[in-house]
């Protein structure tokens, strides 16, 4: 699993001109599933994402979590994350999940941010999705799960 991570004053995603996701202070997550993903993996991903200590405290240092910070996840699914760029000009993505398995291993992801007690929003799966965020700091972090997740 691999998430790129943006700490946003404000995030929205728009399908067909319509705004179907929109945050102020928070975090927006562009998710990617590989094909080898499992749900310990997803668990892993959500955990640190929420704790993450990204956010700063009053003393100007990023010592809080999304949750400390009260802040907001905006979830974009993101199969390109998966893309391989090494050969040719054209990225194949055999290692991103298929819709059969990611749709419902990103909507996991969801409800289990959810159940944490984070305010979510999040985009369309598969649809032509446009993201505009104003990033903060900037912070851009990207993660992987770790390999040794993977059963």
């Amino acid at each position: 699993m691999r998430v790129v991570l943006q700490r946003v004053s404000r995030a929205s995603v728009e399908v067909e001109g319509n705004i179907i996701g929109k945050i102020d202070n928070g975090l927006l997550l562009l998710l990617g599933i590989h094909v080898d993903d499992n749900i310990k993996e997803l668990e892993w991903m959500v955990n640190k994402v929420i704790g993450l200590r990204i956010f700063e405290d009053e003393d100007g240092k990023m010592n809080n979590s999304l949750t400390d910070a009260g802040g907001s996840l905006l979830i974009v699914s993101q199969f390109t994350l998966y893309g391989d760029c090494e050969k040719g000009r054209r990225p194949g993505f055999i290692d991103a999940a298929r819709p059969e398995k990611a749709i419902p291993m990103y909507e996991e992801f969801i409800d289990r941010c959810k159940k944490l007690g984070v305010h979510v929003e999040s985009g369309e799966f598969g649809a032509d999705m446009k993201v505009d965020l104003l990033n903060d700091g900037p912070v851009t972090l990207v993660i992987d799960s770790p390999a040794r997740l993977r059963g």
